[in-house]
């Protein structure tokens, strides 16, 4: 196991605390390898082995424990009596009325519960019902680039190194799974493939019932190839009426509110800068992970700016920011990132060597008049420095300082 201490510093304070700790997270995020770190915390800290149940739904072992009553039963015969237990549940969704299970649990034990599941809504619904107020979720993303350097062992990057490896990292992205032994990106991205199409079928498409696979399918390849993009409903229904299908506007957005769900896009809302309002229509999407992108659509240079800005975005989330993409007007800004009373805006792009990229990217940062702090994020290292009060900062360095909490 590798450490991920991202994630077990934001989950620590709540151990032994009587509220439910819902992990979620796109499948093979390391949700299942987080549950096993706490554990092994659990026992440095002097919990012994009997007070630990865990089960595994993604195992046969467990597939006569897939009712709430009978998930109930089964704990109860095995859990210590005469001390606290700590129950660990891994992808409780695959359980049927799970969520009387748990709130029983809460009720009639001394009992510290860890959960996870890879269905945002199908967790959240049902949180709400039986236990509002009594659960804390954390949301576990594939690997941080500071993660990425970590498992592989690379330390004090230099030079060509310093280049290389964040490509590495953005061609082969970060399932935990590839990271800890010794696979080149063909292989990942076989892999990947059965991730995206166990995501789509077991989270997404039974999940939600959803008949027209090939019209997901067809909505996912356009999300893909058009990451970092603003777009409205009626441009996505505009694209497959050209390709010869019809997709009224309420699917649609049945269709994206279940892949957000599935952790397979994330959608990120405009913001009004000038209006301090939050506006309805062309949002962005970016994705869970980029390996996603390279498995299912391959790897084309068009992309490589919206994957830099996937890039940033997932960063940003994970580090507890709220993020927009901002509007001034007419102009853009990439992001507007908001944590309590912390706003940073962001552009970024691959390249900053023309007088007209630069004065595009500057613009819309300049005609933001308060005092926060804006960021060119580039993908090019050799550019650093600041202008106008607006610091450049190449885009690995940038990953780093995000996640070491030494921005300025």
């Amino acid at each position: 196991m590798k450490n991920r201490p991202i994630y077990t510093a934001k989950i620590e304070p709540f151990i032994d605390k009587p509220i439910v700790k819902v992990i979620t997270g796109i499948r093979r995020s390391g949700k299942s390898g987080l549950l096993q770190l706490l554990q092994q915390h659990l026992k440095d800290r002097g919990v012994m082995e009997n007070q630990i149940v865990y089960l595994n739904y993604e195992s046969l072992r467990w597939s006569s424990y897939r009712t709430y009553d009978t998930l109930y039963a089964y704990v109860d015969g095995i859990r210590p009596k005469d001390a606290r237990c700590y129950l660990f549940i891994d992808e409780i969704q695959e359980v049927a009325e799970w969520e009387r299970a748990v709130n029983s649990m809460m009720v009639d034990w001394d009992v510290d519960i860890y959960i996870t599941g890879s269905n945002s809504r199908l967790l959240s619904s049902e949180l709400a019902t039986y236990l509002a107020g009594r659960y804390v979720e954390f949301l576990v993303h594939p690997l941080s680039y500071k993660e990425f350097l970590y498992f592989h062992g690379y330390k004090n990057l230099e030079g060509g190194d310093r280049i290389d490896r964040f490509d590495q990292y953005m061609r082969q992205g970060g399932f935990p799974m590839f990271h800890l032994y010794d696979y080149n990106d063909e292989e990942i991205y076989r892999a990947v493939r059965d991730i995206y199409a166990s995501v789509l079928l077991r989270d997404t498409v039974q999940r939600y019932s959803i008949r027209n696979i090939e019209m997901l399918e067809r909505l996912v390849h356009f999300l893909f190839d058009n990451i970092g993009n603003t777009f409205s409903a009626s441009s996505i229904i505009r694209y497959l009426k050209s390709q010869g299908r019809s997709l009224d506007s309420e699917t649609l957005y049945n269709y994206l509110q279940a892949l957000e769900s599935s952790f397979v896009i994330n959608k990120v809302k405009r913001y009004d800068i000038k209006g301090k309002e939050l506006l309805k229509t062309n949002e962005k999407y970016y994705v869970s992970d980029l390996s996603l992108i390279y498995s299912v659509r391959g790897y084309t240079p068009e992309l490589i700016a919206g994957m830099l800005e996937n890039l940033v975005y997932l960063e940003l989330r994970r580090n507890g920011y709220e993020v927009y993409t901002g509007w001034m007007g007419s102009a853009e800004v990439d992001f507007v990132a908001r944590k309590g009373d912390e706003v940073v805006y962001l552009q970024v792009t691959n390249n900053m060597e023309s007088d007209g990229t630069r004065e595009r990217e500057l613009r819309p940062l300049m005609t933001i008049k308060d005092n926060h702090p804006k960021y060119i994020v580039v993908g090019n290292p050799m550019v650093a420095g600041n202008i106008d009060g607006v610091r450049c900062v190449y885009i690995g360095d940038f990953l780093l300082e995000m996640e070491n909490n030494t921005l300025n």
